[in-house]
């Protein structure tokens, strides 16, 4: 029995150091306003067999109204298991469940090649951070991204709608490849763009 109780013990402690090492998010949890992710699902012009990835997909909102409106595959990858667990229960009760799938991982590490549309509602930065695995899409791919751009990666176009009572928003859309200008058109120092 001693020994047991120490192997168990081992594996417990070993447990909450891997959870503890466990990457934290990089920003909080913020829903897209519904009115913007159907703008955001329009805009990228989905095509039946299309792979659509989320990145930071918190409760599951836009692969599932992807979903809805077009017959493809998505994906949803969040860090935060509390928003995969509420975009799974979300999949599940919108019967997208053999559409859908959500992932616990970091984004940073993804494997995006086989991406026909990818999500973003990240931060400047994060977005810029993506661009190397961003342009490794295929040709035509599209990217969507509410809010913010992706540093000197010219947008194909760019929406600003209320879709909230907060104001001017901005939907930025790229298409692989994408044209660089000379700088970044967002600081975060600047009020805008």
């Amino acid at each position: 029995m001693n020994g047991a109780f120490a192997r168990l013990t081992c594996c417990l402690f070993l447990l909450a150091v891997s959870s503890a090492g466990a990457r934290k998010p990089d920003v909080g949890f913020v829903p897209t306003p519904p009115a913007a992710v159907e703008r955001m699902v329009e805009m990228a012009d989905l095509r039946p067999g299309d792979v659509v990835y989320d990145l930071g997909c918190g409760d599951g909102r836009i692969v599932v109204a992807a979903a809805k409106r077009q017959k493809i595959k998505a994906v949803g990858v969040d860090i935060d298991p509390q928003r995969v667990a509420e975009s799974r229960e979300n999949v599940r009760a919108a019967g997208l469940a053999g559409s859908v799938e959500i992932r616990q991982a970091d984004v940073f590490d993804l494997d995006l090649r086989d991406a026909d549309v990818v999500f973003l509602y990240l931060t400047p930065r994060l977005n810029a951070r993506l661009m190397p695995q961003l342009r490794k899409l295929k040709p035509g791919a599209r990217i969507i991204s509410y809010e913010f751009d992706m540093g000197a990666a010219k947008p194909a176009e760019v929406v600003r709608e209320n879709f909230d009572r907060f104001g001017e928003q901005r939907i930025y859309k790229w298409i692989v490849p994408w044209e660089e200008t000379e700088g970044s058109g967002w600081d975060i120092y600047r009020m805008s763009p």
